[in-house]
């Protein structure tokens, strides 16, 4: 198992374990009753420490090694996937992927950032940071998705928009802006999930949903934690300082009404339980895609559009 550095209280106690299992083992004496106290220890201990998570601790959960990515959960939850390569511009950008599927009987679009776990993986995928051809290609997607009457699910975990020159002479913030004007406008349905990290326009860039949840240890910001102290305090000291004051976690989304919805995770985060994270994420998508489905086209644009337009009002009273 892997544990973040606040999680040691925790790691202490499943290094007891392991002794205690080694002991139990040889067969020379009986633990067991030890074993049973130590477990109700660990789990005591992870509700407690789970439960006063701070933003930054949140932040560090949404970007844990082992926390399950897109094509994780499309390997649990859609059934007969077709990925969708290119955006017939330039090229096929490998941090966002996509394509059409069945979650049990429903036919879907679904695209999704896409991080690696190796070395190799993470170049592969640029880390997550899509460039504009992955913008276009998402666009290319949600064309093919409102043709042919599909839903669009988009799964966000992105640290943002790839920011290099070459993504910069290649349009990056024209191909966002595009995405956001086509979705703004698409006559189906839109569900958006926060997976993991969700920056600035990066996740927006294929976030603009009907329906936009968080996963529970996820975060949603104009930008970074470390972005925002460098900016601030020119170095990275002041991060859990940034991340508490940006209210950037699923809870600050949901009371300042930018979210629709809140999806637990198992105790620890989604990487404890991956198999239940999944049926519970699969779960809502369904309950979400139905209701959305149920809703005439005409209503639905209308209702997101006033959505996002009502974003960011404020009055004196």
């Amino acid at each position: 198992m892997l544990f973040l550095d606040f999680e040691k209280p925790i790691a202490d106690l499943y290094q007891q374990l392991e002794e205690l299992q080694k002991i139990q083992k040889r067969g020379k004496v009986n633990v067991s009753n030890a074993i049973f106290e130590l477990l109700e220890k660990i789990n005591t201990t992870k509700k407690k420490l789970y439960q006063q998570n701070t933003p930054w601790q949140k932040v560090q959960l949404s970007r844990h090694p082992l926390r399950p990515y897109t094509l994780d959960y499309i390997a649990l939850i859609v059934d007969n996937f077709v990925e969708l390569h290119g955006d017939r511009y330039f090229g096929d950008d490998k941090a966002i992927i996509g394509g059409l599927g069945n979650i049990n009987d429903v036919s879907v679009i679904i695209i999704g950032h896409q991080k690696g776990r190796t070395t190799k993986e993470r170049q592969f995928r640029n880390f997550g940071m899509a460039n504009p051809e992955g913008y276009r290609k998402a666009q290319r997607l949600m064309q093919i998705a409102e043709k042919f009457n599909l839903p669009v699910v988009t799964l966000i975990d992105t640290p943002g928009a790839y920011p290099g020159l070459e993504a910069e002479e290649r349009g990056q913030a024209e191909a966002i802006a595009k995405n956001l004007f086509l979705m703004a406008q698409l006559r189906i349905p839109i569900l958006s999930i926060i997976i993991g990290e969700g920056a600035s326009g990066g996740a927006i860039g294929i976030g603009m949903g009907d329906v936009v949840l968080m996963m529970e240890n996820t975060w949603y910001s104009v930008i970074s934690p470390e972005s925002c102290s460098s900016i601030l305090w020119r170095n990275w000291d002041n991060k859990e300082k940034a991340a508490e004051q940006l209210r950037l976690t699923a809870d600050d989304m949901l009371s300042n009404k930018l979210i629709d919805g809140i999806i637990i995770e198992p105790i620890g985060g989604a990487h404890n339980d991956i198999h239940k994270m999944a049926e519970t994420l699969k779960d809502r998508i369904q309950t979400e895609l139905l209701i959305l489905q149920s809703i005439n086209i005409e209503i639905l644009v209308e209702k997101r559009q006033e959505k996002y337009c009502n974003i960011g009002k404020y009055t004196n009273d």
